[in-house]
């Protein structure tokens, strides 16, 4: 199988490629192509690439092509990941930057940010589909590229049910929670359901036997593992459920933005120095064998311990637990995905597809995150039970902040784009939302029209 990575010269490609260096089954896939725009981090990547294969040992690593050319990384293809980040980390930064002057959140998915992200990339993410229809028509397109959901919703609109979203954040919950309650994540089925970084654990059967009752009734068990530190026993308890770490930023928004305030620096700004110089060190010519692949676990340890640091600040659970760590992410979800549909063999995985009639509340065309059963036809939604009211809520109105981020994209309307930013719950205010497009149309020249 031939797999190309949209975003090859991303700083997360080698955990995808770990994951392919360590599938042996028959089948796998043969050939990857890195696209990336910038030839210089698919340089510094290609050589991490390769010192993976290397350290491997193992004689048939997937082969490692790099390009330029969309088309040509498409061509031949039976899997397409895309993994872009329009903007780059600069971007990402002025998107926390400007939102934090307005007093809201600028996270890369979340609220205001999430938006600005969103109006960048969604024209991006509908010519690659485009383009992928016309040149790899039989090729299945798995997105990370955030904001996750939104984005797979506008992919769909040329791709239909062969673009499939996937995020790591359910995979680490449930993980975490199967542990605790004496089981192996494989064992459970996990009753989570929402939209991509707004979704909740509502259940937990092994067995058939819901189990997370017995976890909600254990404050010191529930203030074990990363989500429960987060959110307090107390408040996990009033909602019956174990909430996406992305929920913190909603339910405890005021104390989150003033800890972003009073940071030093944002995560995006932290995040785009420090691969500014991963990429830098890496791909310097000259350097022995194995340098680049070493450069590269060092800067991603840094990168892990400290994810969500501001967040943690706030509930006071200081450093991130070593089980926290752990990889259990988006790159075997994409693996686990790829073997269901080329092997057929049958997976249930959480996955960002179309809603159909799962849930209600929302239409057949909005994308859902949720347990999906996985086989040679690609992604289908399981039946989950309905949201409750709280849920609802906050569901509908992201989902309809999302719905005006598309329109924008489409009809490059100042109203619309300032709706998206003004029905946001983390924004909730015209005025602001006015100001944070100003900011955006003049931070970004792809957005410049929408003054």
């Amino acid at each position: 199988m031939r797999l190309t990575i949209l975003g090859g010269g991303g700083f997360r490609v080698p955990l995808v490629y770990g994951a392919l260096l360590a599938d042996r089954a028959e089948g796998r896939v043969s050939h990857v192509t890195l696209y990336d725009e910038d030839p210089a981090r698919l340089t510094a990547m290609a050589r991490v690439l390769a010192d993976q294969a290397a350290a491997s040992g193992a004689a048939d690593a997937p082969a490692v092509t790099a390009t330029g050319d969309l088309d040509e990384a498409l061509r031949g293809a039976d899997f397409v990941f895309s993994a872009i980040r329009v903007g780059g980390l600069e971007g990402r930064a002025a998107d926390e930057r400007i939102a934090l002057a307005e007093g809201v959140l600028g996270q890369e998915t979340v609220g205001a940010g999430g938006i600005a992200y969103g109006l960048r990339t969604v024209p991006v993410a509908r010519e690659i589909a485009r383009r992928t229809a016309r040149i790899a028509p039989d090729a299945w397109v798995i997105n990370f590229t955030n904001p996750a959901g939104v984005v797979t919703e506008a992919m769909a609109e040329e791709l239909d049910d062969r673009v499939i979203g996937i995020c790591d954040s359910p995979v680490g919950l449930g993980r975490r929670i199967a542990r605790l309650l004496g089981a192996r994540p494989g064992e459970a089925w996990i009753d989570y359901v929402g939209l991509n970084h707004l979704g909740w654990v509502r259940g937990l059967r092994i067995g058939g036997r819901d189990e997370l009752p017995r976890l909600l009734a254990d404050p010191e068990a529930l203030e074990s593992f990363e989500e429960g530190r987060l959110f307090g026993a107390d408040w996990l308890r009033s909602l019956g459920a174990i909430p996406n770490e992305y929920l913190h930023y909603y339910y405890f928004n005021r104390d989150t933005v003033r800890a972003y305030q009073e940071a030093k620096q944002t995560r995006g700004a932290f995040l785009r120095d420090q691969q500014r110089g991963f990429y830098a060190e890496a791909g310097r010519p000259g350097q022995p064998a194995g340098a680049a692949l070493a450069a590269w676990d060092r800067t991603r340890a840094e990168r892990e311990a400290t994810y969500m640091s501001e967040n943690r600040e706030v509930a006071g659970v200081g450093e991130r637990e070593e089980s926290d760590l752990e990889s259990g992410g988006y790159e075997k979800v994409a693996l686990a995905l790829m073997r269901a549909i080329a092997r057929d063999e049958r997976a249930t995985l959480i996955l960002n597809v179309r809603n159909g009639a799962t849930l209600s509340v929302l239409d057949p065309e909005a994308v859902i995150e949720v347990p999906c059963l996985v086989d040679a036809n690609g992604a289908h939604p399981v039946s989950v039970a309905p949201l409750p009211l709280h849920a609802v809520g906050l569901v509908t109105s992201v989902k309809a902040a999302e719905r005006a981020v598309l329109a924008a994209a489409a009809s490059g309307s100042r109203a619309d784009a300032v709706k998206a930013f003004a029905l946001h719950p983390l924004v909730d205010s015209v005025a602001v939302a006015r100001r944070l497009l100003d900011g955006y149309a003049a931070e970004h020249p792809g957005l410049a029209h929408l003054r």
